[in-house]
């Protein structure tokens, strides 16, 4: 294996096992800034070791056994030491080092859904909770959670720094809460797991279209909620989406890693089990008796698609109206952008390209990528070829996924073959 080969095969593995490991750290050392601190160091170890070595037969051992160490190491420099020991020795006459790696090794719940809640403590800030969370968890770069949020790089850079300190100073508990502090803190996490699973499902940057094991760990925390939280029907709901969503993954890609739209994709391919699931926890969440929140009104969306047989029986006006209950409850622009597809659908291009227009002037939208896709899609429709492929080339000069990027362009140049031929 090459240099760059191993440097990406290192990046595919932290991006695995980062989450596990700065968990694991957080329960060792309480401080999730030194857990990350400890974990990159591992990282830097490996990257230094592994190009000569090679790379071990099981990569996030190896990445735990060593950031294990490092813990260890500065549990003997500092105070954390006389803590530690107090905590894990009381009862016993002698205590070691190695039972400390002991205890980590033990039975000691879901760290990383401990970690979720951690991240999201009230004394953060709703924007830095979902920032630091998507950070430690997700693995996301400062660069892709700014695109998640339309923000700039920057603040999120800020927000992670102030968050870590302000954890580490309130020496904030590591555990899922209960009662009434569960709910308050539920519904950021929930955010945080929804945007975990949109950036395994859709990557924001890279080479590939999707990132299947983000959308995984996002699905297995949003279960893991579902039994801990159950008479909440917004739990339910982003199960529910995640499950139906996560049914098409096998049709999302060709074998090249080309993305297939989910209008050209082969239903006869979706998980069925899959789909299942998801229908099954939209059901919880309706049994409930409450109002449709923002997750449910998704999923309901999602429903619609997974119960066509063909895309032809999708029922477009059915999800507009989905759209339109959740733009009450959700406003956005974003929202009002897939309503007009919606709409489009239902009843013809122009009605939607009426609404895409109108969003044109949102300063939010001015550099998401997907305003001009679904714009220059419309016009296509409409016999605009022109207009459409500057639409599209403008999308691809948007989008920081290549895989995306060459989409667009294909659709540009399909709109310019067209032209010629009109």
């Amino acid at each position: 294996m090459n240099g760059s080969a191993t440097q990406r095969t290192i990046d595919a593995i932290w991006r695995i096992e980062s989450a596990k490991l700065i968990a694991g750290l957080t329960r060792m050392v309480r401080d999730v800034g030194l857990a990350e601190d400890l974990a990159q160091d591992a990282l830097v170890i490996a990257l230094e070791r592994w190009p000569v070595s090679g790379i071990p037969d099981n990569p996030g051992a190896w990445l735990m056994t060593t950031a294990k160490r490092r813990a260890i190491d500065f549990i003997r420099r500092s105070k954390v030491r006389e803590q530690k020991y107090e905590e894990f020795g009381r009862g016993n006459e002698m205590y070691t080092e190695d039972d400390i790696a002991m205890a980590m090794d033990g039975e000691v719940g879901d760290d990383l859904l401990r970690l979720i809640f951690t991240t999201c403590h009230p004394a953060l800030s709703q924007e830095a909770r979902v920032t630091l969370t998507l950070r430690l968890l997700g693995g996301l770069t400062t660069d892709e959670i700014a695109h998640a949020f339309l923000i700039a790089e920057s603040t999120i850079a800020q927000r992670i720094v102030r968050a870590k300190r302000t954890l580490s100073s309130m020496r904030v508990a590591f555990e899922v809460p209960a009662g009434e502090e569960l709910k308050e803190r539920l519904s950021t996490v929930l955010e945080v797991i929804y945007l975990m699973f949109n950036e395994g499902y859709t990557a924001t940057s890279g080479g590939s279209w999707i990132r299947p094991l983000l959308c995984q760990e996002a699905l297995r925390l949003g279960r893991v909620l579902a039994e801990i939280a159950p008479g909440e029907p917004e739990v339910h709901g982003l199960v529910a989406l995640m499950e139906i969503q996560s049914s098409r993954f096998k049709t999302r890609v060709s074998a090249g890693g080309e993305p297939i739209l989910l209008m050209d994709q082969n239903r006869a391919l979706w998980d069925q089990l899959l789909i299942r699931r998801g229908l099954a926890a939209l059901e919880r969440a309706q049994k409930l008796g409450r109002p449709l929140g923002p997750y449910a009104l998704q999923a309901a969306i999602a429903a619609c698609h997974a119960k066509a047989r063909t895309a032809a029986e999708t029922d477009w006006a059915r999800i507009a109206a989905l759209y339109e209950a959740l733009s009450r409850v959700m406003p956005s622009p974003v929202v009002e952008l897939n309503r007009a597809v919606a709409i489009a659908m239902a009843f013809g291009p122009a009605f939607g390209l009426q609404i895409v227009d109108e969003l044109t002037a949102v300063p939010s939208l001015k550099d998401y990528h997907l305003l001009p896709s679904v714009r220059g899609d419309l016009l296509a429709k409409l016999g605009r070829s022109g207009e459409a492929r500057g639409e599209f080339e403008r999308a691809a000069s948007l989008t920081r996924n290549v895989r995306e990027r060459e989409l667009m362009l294909k659709r540009a140049e399909e709109c310019a073959s067209d032209r010629h031929v009109d």
